[in-house]
């Protein structure tokens, strides 16, 4: 045996079949390609993080298609946001595909037992008349909104440049949807118990009552956005602090007690919890960009003018939401203060992310 067969055999394998070659963390069961959040990968980070390819980072050629007229499968240029490292970027609530399921089947679940629980008690029928017109008109028309910022956020998921901000859009979009499904149910089981009720209504006032056409144009206004991330921001941190907390919280939560109504409350409260994560996993996305040290200026200038956009429009909507809080019979909230309430939660936001807010807004 020569020294070239010698020092050939000593070496260990540079190639082969897998597990031939040793390397560091060779023998380990969890990913080490990228570089965790905090100290230690979280199964979240495992299942998410590089699923969708990036040539920039471990491809050797580019997009193995692309479309028609030559834009990749994934294009940066798809916002005018900038961004030195888009996979900086870690969903806040960690939610991937099972615990996504997990807790969409929990909530349908609790919702469910609330409304065959007030049924089977009769609740339904001791509901104020008036109150059950409100149900009826303006509970029905709302959950056209949700259903178009579900639309505007599942179009927008499509366009991520990472699968981190692509799954965080889309948990966003399907909250929405699942909201405005949970409201048609919920306004149908109520028609088992009252036959009075006419669930074609809610589209009726949608489309026609002049209180709701504010909020239709500022739901179309961000469907008809062609950044992805203009839609994700105006979905988050205008419209729902602005209108649709202004909604659910402001007045639905607040006044369904008064009238008999101890189910609606619980039916929304779902849709408060769920914009809790989508509002934190849209500041976290926001604040990188808006702090990246070669792109932070461009997008805080992006950011405002997208605030300026969007609030205009919103507090159009919020305000001429108005005539809704003299509806009921017991009048146990009052629009002034509902509607403080949410202009000093958007301020709080933009605030705490160094956003400027525009003249009407502060002026309000």
């Amino acid at each position: 045996m020569n020294a070239f067969t010698q020092e050939a055999i000593a070496q260990p394998p540079r190639s082969g079949a897998a597990g031939a070659a040793q390397f560091a963390g060779w023998d380990s069961r969890k990913y080490n390609y990228y570089k965790p959040k905090g100290r230690h990968a979280t199964h979240y980070e495992d299942v998410t993080v590089d699923v969708q390819p990036d040539p920039k980072r471990y491809l050797l050629q580019d997009f193995i298609i692309s479309f028609p007229d030559g834009t990749p499968t994934y294009s940066e240029t798809w916002t005018a946001a900038k961004s030195s490292d888009w996979h900086q970027f870690r969903a806040v609530d960690e939610e991937w595909e099972r615990t996504h399921y997990q807790r969409q089947s929990t909530i349908c679940g609790m919702i469910g037992s609330v409304v065959e629980n007030a049924r089977r008690a009769g609740a339904p029928k001791r509901l104020d008349r008036t109150w059950v017109k409100v149900l009826e008109q303006y509970l029905g028309a709302y959950k056209h909104a949700e259903f178009g910022l579900g639309m505007a956020t599942m179009h927008a998921q499509r366009y991520g440049y990472t699968q981190m901000i692509n799954s965080a859009i889309l948990t966003n979009s399907s909250y929405k949807l699942r909201f405005a499904q949970d409201l048609t149910l919920y306004l149908a089981e109520l028609a088992l118990d009252l036959p009075e009720i006419n669930l074609d209504l809610g589209k009726q006032h949608w489309l026609e009552n002049p209180a709701w056409q504010g909020t239709r144009e500022a739901v179309e206004a961000i469907n008809g956005a062609t950044d992805y991330l203009e839609k994700y921001f105006a979905v988050n941190l205008v419209f729902e602090p602005l209108v649709a907390e202004l909604v659910r919280s402001g007045f639905f939560m607040q006044v369904a007690a008064a009238q008999g109504d101890f189910t609606t409350p619980t039916v929304i409260s779902a849709a408060e919890g769920d914009y809790q994560r989508n509002l934190a996993n849209t500041a976290e996305l926001v604040h990188i960009l808006s702090q990246d040290a070669e792109h932070g200026a461009h997008n805080r200038a992006l950011f405002n003018r997208w605030l300026a956009e969007h609030g205009k429009r919103a507090l159009a909507a919020a305000r001429q939401l108005q005539p809704m809080w003299s509806l009921p019979h017991h009048k146990v909230a009052q629009f002034p203060e509902a509607l403080n309430r949410a202009l000093e939660r958007i301020r709080s936001i933009t605030g705490e992310l160094g956003l400027e807010l525009p003249a009407e807004l502060k002026a309000a």
